[in-house]
């Protein structure tokens, strides 16, 4: 797939999901975490990429001085536009936008972070690359996205692949701390959290291509009681659980 065909991929998914992701429970977890982690203050400016529906924003513009938020999906930023209305926030713009290449100058914000976006991109390392440039020098990175041990990845990916077809791969811890290593983030920290969900709810919630949505189910019900895919699958009464492993990783870009 080039990455004109994989950018396509994104847009087509998540105009589909645009309404129902911003509305999962599940979604809205952990934002006071993040704001503590990244040390968000009033004099802060921050930069949320594949910002989706606008969620981690909206929480950091009631803490910082001014948020953009950025992603490749207009029905997103319609989304997130929506929301800062209803929160009646006036410090926030939105942007339709590439990840690959940020269009603001180098050290532009004190706080960049994206949340929930690393497993789409095809390059990740190049996008952290990116969000580095764009920060300053002493200012801070922060990624937050579902992480797992490299003997599950290709298990987990494959199921995420029928759910939502615009995914590429889950990373591992230590690809991620790898990435922050070689571009010189100091002060690294990190913090897990989980994401409860319930099959079904995800699947409606996703738009599978047609026939894959049993074939998820299929690949739950085996999973349990063998967490080949990393996520605990188990049953709840006739319903199918799991948890989504997220980790934060911050850290400090040097000069």
């Amino acid at each position: 797939m080039t990455q004109d065909q994989h950018k396509n991929s994104i847009v087509v998914q998540f105009t589909k999901q645009a309404i129902p992701f911003s509305t999962m429970p599940g979604h809205a977890q952990a934002l006071e975490i993040m704001m503590e982690m990244a040390g968000a203050t009033c004099d802060d400016t921050l930069l949320d990429i594949a910002c989706g529906p606008g969620l981690v924003a909206c929480a950091f513009a009631e803490k910082v001085s001014q948020v953009t938020g950025l992603d490749l999906t207009p029905a997103m930023i319609e989304r997130a536009r929506e929301l800062q209305q209803e929160k009646g926030l006036m410090n926030i713009r939105w942007m339709v936008d590439d990840v690959t290449s940020l269009p603001f100058a180098d050290g532009s914000f004190s706080i960049v972070l994206t949340r929930y976006s690393f497993h789409h991109f095809l390059d990740p390392r190049g996008v952290l690359a990116e969000m580095r440039r764009v920060c300053k020098t002493g200012g801070t990175i922060m990624v937050v996205d579902v992480a797992l041990p490299p003997e599950k990845r290709d298990a987990y990916n494959h199921v995420e692949k029928l759910r939502d077809p615009s995914h590429t791969s889950a990373l591992t811890p230590d690809e991620l701390l790898g990435m922050a290593s070689i571009l010189k983030l100091k002060d690294i920290r990190t913090q897990w959290y989980k994401v409860d969900m319930e099959l079904e709810a995800q699947i409606k919630a996703s738009f599978p291509n047609p026939g894959d949505d049993e074939k998820l189910r299929e690949r739950f019900r085996s999973d349990i009681g063998k967490d080949n895919l990393g996520v605990g699958a188990h049953w709840s009464g006739n319903e199918i659980h799991f948890a989504y492993p997220v980790l934060i990783l911050v850290g400090k870009k040097t000069a």
